[in-house]
């Protein structure tokens, strides 16, 4: 049996509830919710499944040492002291990232650049040869988490960002995501069992996570590569055990999900990463105008999109907005409409009076994801029934 370890999944704010529930369905174990992370325990194996299957997490961590730091020698003593043998050849290739809360240390470079010292010093004291930095592809990614006095190192499991998904070769203007857009949609409560569309769809990473959601297909099967692949412990036979049992839980969706964009280049982009997806089966993408467009037949639609913030692109927010109210309002009958935005003043414009509001960062954008649910017929009718 492999034994169990502490790992920590890091997350977008606001997603922390989502991780831990996602988390603890695919079995971790004594999970924890933090600021923008979920700590849980796990063996190799669910390690590998985290990576794979996990839709809002962005790296997922493995804590090997924590320690009282005052000062940069505290630190470079301690990482010289740790056995760095167990995790990588005097020949190999490290790459070290810091994120610093403290007032005892102001530069998170510097603090990396000690660490990696402390580590290649170590080797080339014991055996005369030295690791080398490669921050593209290393056989290492360590991680430094230091939090006032505590110092914590992790080998960071995944490398890359989980968000880059792998089938996303064309992005358009302000693309969202992929966790974002995976995280937006689980926060709007679709299950899969209705119809869905985003009415904005530019590169279509709302749509393709929507179809990988409805599908259960686990977001990270076709990426590249994980960081664990290069660890001097890699199973690739458990590795493709897991990624089997996964893949053996998708399931069937007897649902239509329909992105429009004004643009022929987003379509054409959108297109692009569907196909790349392999999800073309169940997503239809269509040169059109939100505006122009409405509602199909009287069955309840999801709808989830991501319109322009006015930060890029030269447009009247308030009329824009003004125009989203009013489209949802008299096209979009009996729809479950969420979007995000971080223009909270166009919010103002919509003319419609939202559900729920949940605060979100979009990058280093404070955002909120609206909820208009638009009701079939008035509202007097909908409270008479």
């Amino acid at each position: 049996m492999e034994e169990n370890f502490k790992m920590v999944a890091k997350t977008l704010f606001g997603f922390e509830d989502l991780l831990a529930t996602e988390l603890t369905k695919i079995g971790a174990q004594d999970v924890k919710k933090g600021i923008r992370s979920v700590s849980f325990v796990g063996d190799k194996g669910f390690m590998y499944k985290a990576n794979l299957a996990v839709r809002t997490a962005i790296k997922i961590l493995k804590p090997i040492h924590t320690f009282t730091v005052n000062n940069e020698t505290d630190l470079y003593k301690n990482i010289y002291n740790m056995n760095w043998d167990a995790y990588l050849k005097p020949t190999g290739t490290l790459a070290v990232d810091a994120t610093i809360h403290s007032s005892l240390f102001s530069h998170s470079l510097f603090i990396a650049q000690k660490t990696k010292d402390a580590i290649v010093d170590k080797f080339r004291d014991n055996t005369g040869q030295r690791p080398n930095v490669d921050l593209k592809f290393p056989d290492l990614k360590i991680n430094v988490h230091i939090d006032k006095n505590q110092c914590t190192i992790s080998l960071d499991s995944s490398g890359d960002s989980l968000h880059k998904r792998g089938y996303k070769t064309a992005t358009n203007i302000a693309p969202i995501n992929e966790v974002l857009a995976a995280g937006l949609i689980m926060l709007s409560g679709w299950d899969g069992q209705t119809d869905f569309i985003d009415p904005m769809c530019g590169s279509g990473t709302i749509l393709i996570e929507a179809a990988m959601i409805a599908c259960n297909i686990p977001p990270n099967l076709m990426r590249k590569e994980f960081a664990f692949e290069r660890w001097q412990d890699w199973d690739v036979d458990l590795f493709e055990k897991i990624e089997e049992s996964l893949l053996n839980k998708t399931r069937d969706f007897h649902y239509k999900i329909i992105g429009y964009d004004k643009a022929p280049s987003a379509v054409a982009k959108a297109k692009d990463n569907v196909k790349n997806a392999q999800l073309d089966d169940f997503i239809t993408i269509k040169q059109d105008n939100f505006f122009e467009t409405q509602k199909q037949d009287e069955l309840k639609l999801h709808m989830v999109f991501n319109p322009p913030y006015g930060e890029r692109l030269n447009i009247d927010m308030q009329v824009f907005y003004k125009a989203i109210g009013d489209t949802l309002k008299q096209n979009y009958p009996n729809t479950n409409a969420w979007f995000i935005t971080s223009n909270l003043d166009a919010l103002k414009h919509v003319g419609l009076k939202p559900s729920r509001k949940i605060q979100l960062f979009n990058a280093k954008l404070e955002a909120r994801l609206v909820n208009y649910q638009i009701y079939e017929g008035s509202k007097k009718a909908k409270y008479n029934k």
